[in-house]
């Protein structure tokens, strides 16, 4: 059975062509009695439609799920910049946007910002940086259990970041993701 690769309006490298184009239509083929697809076909509108052997998704760089989290700043619909004449940025807020389409993410409400914006300035550039760091806790981590001749305290500092790495990648309900579970990492 067959199951779709690519979806519309995605823009893929079609090789036998040698050109970009955008995904116009997904086809697949049905087959009678048979729950799913038996080929999908896809229509870039180049005259004929491929299959997703002749597809190519484009190259983003190489970056990882969650590294594109950026901080964007939103207005202040309560206070003018006058009256928040002391924060950091007056007459706005961050948002930390964790969706491509600046769509969803992380907000906090006016009257906390208000309450202390120098300290929720830093906490949306520590959660904009989070997935680097998610990143680089796992590569010390692989790196010291890779080298079995580093010294005491480097295999104890890779021993949290491997138990921080566990806590932020548990599902929740699994062992690692309440707080007993950090307070025992951190010991």
């Amino acid at each position: 059975m067959a199951k779709a690769v690519f979806h519309k309006h995605q823009r893929v490298y079609v090789h036998p062509v040698g050109t970009w184009a955008l995904i116009e239509k997904v086809k697949p083929q049905w087959v009678r009695d048979v729950e799913e697809p038996v080929k999908v076909f896809y229509d870039c509108g180049l005259g004929r439609d491929f299959q997703a052997h002749e597809l190519a998704v484009e190259d983003t760089g190489g970056e990882q799920p969650g590294s594109n989290w950026r901080i964007l700043r939103a207005a202040n619909k309560w206070q003018t910049p006058e009256e928040c004449a002391h924060h950091p940025y007056p007459g706005t807020y961050p948002v930390v946007v964790t969706d491509q389409q600046n769509w969803g993410g992380w907000r906090t409400p006016g009257a906390e910002y208000d309450r202390d914006p120098h300290r929720i300035e830093a906490q949306a550039r520590l959660i904009a940086q989070a997935p680097r760091l998610l990143a680089l806790a796992e590569a010390f981590a692989r790196a010291v259990a890779d080298n079995p001749e580093c010294g005491p305290e480097l295999v104890n500092l890779a021993r949290q970041a491997g138990q921080t790495v566990k806590t932020v990648r548990a599902r929740p309900g699994e062992p690692g993701q309440g707080s007993e579970d950090a307070l025992h990492a951190a010991e």
